[in-house]
């Protein structure tokens, strides 16, 4: 196999932020997909934009600015998406309880060229650009422990630890508190690229994630990967925390490494357009990239029933063939009849729309078909003589192999499902009918495949679990979701005798907003309101959609009312800032009355039935309050 050499043109000093890309080298995964990749650090006056542009890097790690580029006409496209939520961070000497963001109002900051939303959070936060003093990132925390610079963007995946090893006070402001919820570490590359190298890019990229996949699965021997050939000087402990940091940003436990929604992006563009970076409904054609482009499948409609009949055909080769090999003492008449059987059943299989795969009893690849070959992209001399197990993906319980190969062997059918990994590296879905072939002797000569490419069928349905416990709007948690999540921890919270809190949150002054400025603004509105409540929540908290503008807030583990009220608080104070809406600021409140377990109820009835009450009384006092249960007299 011919091998290209290509370039990945980091963001930043090699770090754990970057792993999947070293392990998916060092394991073999670039080679196999035909590359040869050299991996480049950025130095403190690298744009890595610039790099993928001109030709000098193929491939590059950005930020949501991307979004920014594209709109001055640089061909960019995201390939995929690392980080569900960016780490982007300012960074500023703690000085006292009271200080905040708007403190840095003609101060001096320290940012990379490619940290557009820490400007478009400032912005928000009513901070006027013009008036910073931008000094050029130097990718050290030096300027900010000198007092030369007065804030620095950071990622939260490696600075704070750097702070926290010399003892430095500091303060963090996350663009997430103001709602600006952005994806981060975007895989891209050019739209040249794409055209000039389709297949490169489609191979870098599933080998890039497999490398990922591994990466997160394997933290121990990636941490030693990066202190063996990616020195830069750093403590075990310091890649420890960035792994710690990164499994929130991630959130690969719930979402497969690589995703990007397309709504998503939708999103952070009309973000930017309402802070006047990007202009309203700012195109996203040919800006995000689709490993599978979808084929018109018309003819899929009108041909279902005849592939249904053929798939049961083919499915029945093996039995064919077993029958056939009990015929010893043909006639000739029926050696032609069988001759020309055979041949029909060849061609059916030649000319299949199902993938089939025959081997020999070692598991040695002897057949493969033309759909085989399109669906795998290995030709058919790339897998003749090899094991199938050339297509296994690491991602399958061993038991499901174990489980197939006993049917197997013992002569019986095996059905269900396996993942198939194609030459690539991507991974995809196959509904697998194996069967045994037998001899006169009963001995089995060969293992008959028949596949159905049913990765569609599995994406639809994940969709669809997703939409049956999340809020469409705003990817919250919906209501059966959320109380599921509580009567769990109620149980726990009964098992240790602790306490759990509840907050029922009502926003004050919406109605008005989405009568007057119409249902679009409303959503967007609802989807900042998401944003900004999950950014003062921990990870073991919840926060659901439960109304229209009504949210539930579980703190399933607290210590007193004082951790509910702070928190409440934090709440109340994030949904009472601005929001912008074209040329429009919009302001509205909250009420949240908070419910706590067992002291004012046990039962999740009771506890919602209590924080309602209690967010109905802060109403009566006035609204943009915080109110805890209180037993009517």
């Amino acid at each position: 196999m011919a091998v290209e050499q290509v370039t990945l043109q980091l963001k930043w000093k090699h770090a754990f932020q970057f792993a999947g890309y070293y392990v998916a080298k060092e394991q073999g995964y670039y080679q196999q997909a035909g590359l040869d990749v050299q991996i480049k650090e950025a130095e403190a006056n690298t744009n890595v934009l610039d790099e993928v542009l001109a030709g000098k890097a193929n491939f590059g790690v950005g930020t949501s600015s991307l979004l920014l580029a594209r709109k001055t006409g640089k061909p960019v496209v995201v390939l995929a998406v690392i980080f569900q939520h960016s780490s982007y961070v300012l960074i500023t000497p703690r000085h006292s309880e009271m200080q905040s963001i708007q403190d840095l109002s003609n101060k001096r900051i320290m940012a990379d060229p490619l940290s557009a939303e820490i400007f478009a959070y400032l912005k928000r936060e009513g901070i006027a650009l013009d008036h910073l003093q931008r000094v050029q990132q130097s990718f050290k925390i030096d300027e900010l422990l000198a007092g030369k610079v007065d804030a620095i963007s950071a990622y939260m995946t490696n600075e704070p630890f750097l702070l926290d090893q010399v003892g430095f006070h500091y303060q963090i402001y996350s663009p997430r508190s103001a709602g600006i919820d952005f994806y981060g570490d975007n895989l891209f590359t050019s739209e040249a690229e794409i055209q000039q190298h389709p297949e490169r890019v489609k191979a870098f990229r599933a080998a890039s994630l497999r490398g990922w996949e591994h990466a997160m699965s394997h933290p121990d021997e990636t941490i030693q990967l990066l202190l063996s050939k990616y020195p830069q000087h750093r403590l075990k402990e310091h890649y420890q925390y960035e792994l710690t940091q990164m499994i929130a940003l991630m959130r690969s436990d719930l979402i497969t490494i690589g995703y990007m929604n397309a709504s998503r992006w939708r999103h952070i563009a009309d973000t930017y357009a309402e802070i006047g970076m990007l202009p309203t409904n700012f195109s996203l054609n040919g800006f995000l990239y689709d490993p599978n482009p979808k084929d018109d499948l018309t003819w899929l409609y009108t041909t279902l029933a005849t592939v249904l009949a053929l798939l049961g055909t083919v499915g029945a080769i093996a039995l064919h063939i077993y029958r056939l090999n009990h015929r010893l003492a043909l006639s000739l008449a029926e050696v032609k009849q069988t001759e020309q059987r055979l041949k029909v059943f060849s061609t059916a299989i030649e000319q299949s729309p199902m993938a089939v795969l025959i081997t020999g009893p070692d598991n040695t690849i002897q057949y493969v078909n033309p759909k085989f070959t399109q669906e795998t992209a290995y030709s058919s001399n790339e897998v003749l003589g090899q094991s199938s197990r050339i297509l296994q993906a690491d991602m399958l319980d061993d038991g499901i192999y174990k489980e197939m190969w006993d049917k197997l062997q013992q002569g019986e059918l095996w059905s269900g499902e396996l993942n198939i990994r194609r030459k690539t590296g991507e991974v995809y879905c196959e509904e697998a009918h194996i069967g045994p072939v037998k001899n006169s002797d009963g001995q089995i000569t060969h293992y008959v495949a028949v596949l159905q490419d049913i990765n569609e069928r599995k994406q639809i349905h994940l969709q669809l679990a997703h939409a049956a416990h999340y809020d469409m709007l705003t990817g919250l948690p919906n209501r059966s979701l959320l109380f599921e999540r509580i009567n769990q921890w109620l149980l726990v919270a009964k098992r240790n005798h602790s306490q759990l809190a509840l907050m029922f949150i009502d926003l004050d002054k919406f109605k008005p907003i989405n009568d007057k400025y119409g249902h679009a603004v409303g959503d967007v509105i609802l989807q900042e309101v998401a944003a900004r409540m999950l950014a003062c929540l921990r990870d073991s908290d919840s926060v659901g959609r439960v109304g229209g503008d009504e949210f539930i807030v579980l703190l399933p583990k607290i210590n007193n009312h004082n951790d509910a009220y702070s928190v409440a608080e934090k709440i109340r104070i994030a949904i009472n800032k601005p929001f912008i809406a074209g040329n429009n600021q919009l302001d509205i409140s909250s009420c949240i009355g908070i419910a706590i377990y067992p002291q004012h109820a046990e039962e999740l009835v009771d506890l919602i039935k209590d924080a309602d009450l209690a967010m109905y009384q802060a109403k009566k006092s006035g609204g943009n309050r915080v109110g805890f249960f209180v037993a009517p007299s």
